[in-house]
């Protein structure tokens, strides 16, 4: 059964580096593991995930967008920094996902900001919310600072180094899991006493 890996980009404009990061370490992880790739754009759903936070109820296309991300194999999540931390954008996203859905999910965490002086965002913000999401985040995070989308990124260049190893990772912790079984539109049926019986409860 074929895996799914998702991306949640929150980067604000379109294109974005936050997003081109993402998609470069997708390809990274497909060439390593057979992966169908989602994405889910965050800055397309920020109004839905607003009204979420004062109602308590997802949108149609929110409500989606979550399933997708927790019913994913694996998640590759990316952030522009802010502020020396994730944006409240990307912070939003993940307070209205159930507690506990991100349980054990394989986790890739990446930045871009304009200086590496944020770098750090991604162990002292990102990691921290993950492991407390109880999720499995990998040991490599992958910054990138302004100066890594320049020419001297070649095939050898150090980000491209370090998407190759986080997407390495990713590909093993993936790898060693059972894929997720597909989302049914309807839920299984079983009779009250089918499941007094599961409980040894008999009438």
């Amino acid at each position: 059964m074929s895996r799914t890996l998702v991306v949640v980009s929150a980067g604000l404009s379109s294109p974005s580096s936050t997003r081109l990061l993402g998609d470069r370490l997708a390809q990274a992880t497909a060439r390593e593991i057979d992966a169908q790739v989602e994405v889910v754009e965050l800055r397309d759903l920020a109004t839905d995930i607003a009204n979420n936070l004062v109602t308590g109820f997802p949108s149609p296309k929110l409500d989606e967008a979550i399933g997708t991300v927790t019913r994913a194999d694996g998640l590759i999540v990316v952030t522009p920094i802010f502020n020396a931390s994730y944006s409240g954008l990307f912070k939003s996203f993940f307070d209205v996902i159930e507690a506990g859905s991100l349980q054990g999910k394989p986790v890739l965490i990446a930045a871009t900001a304009g200086t590496a002086r944020h770098s750090l965002a991604l162990e002292f913000a990102l990691r921290p919310l993950f492991a407390y999401l109880r999720a499995d985040v990998v040991p490599t995070a992958v910054f990138a600072a302004s100066e890594d989308w320049g020419a001297a990124d070649g095939p050898d260049g150090d980000l491209t180094a370090r998407i190759d190893r986080a997407a390495g990772e990713l590909a093993a912790v993936m790898g060693g899991r059972q894929a997720a079984a597909p989302a049914t539109d309807e839920e299984e049926f079983v009779p009250f006493e089918a499941q007094l019986a599961r409980l040894g409860i008999t009438s």
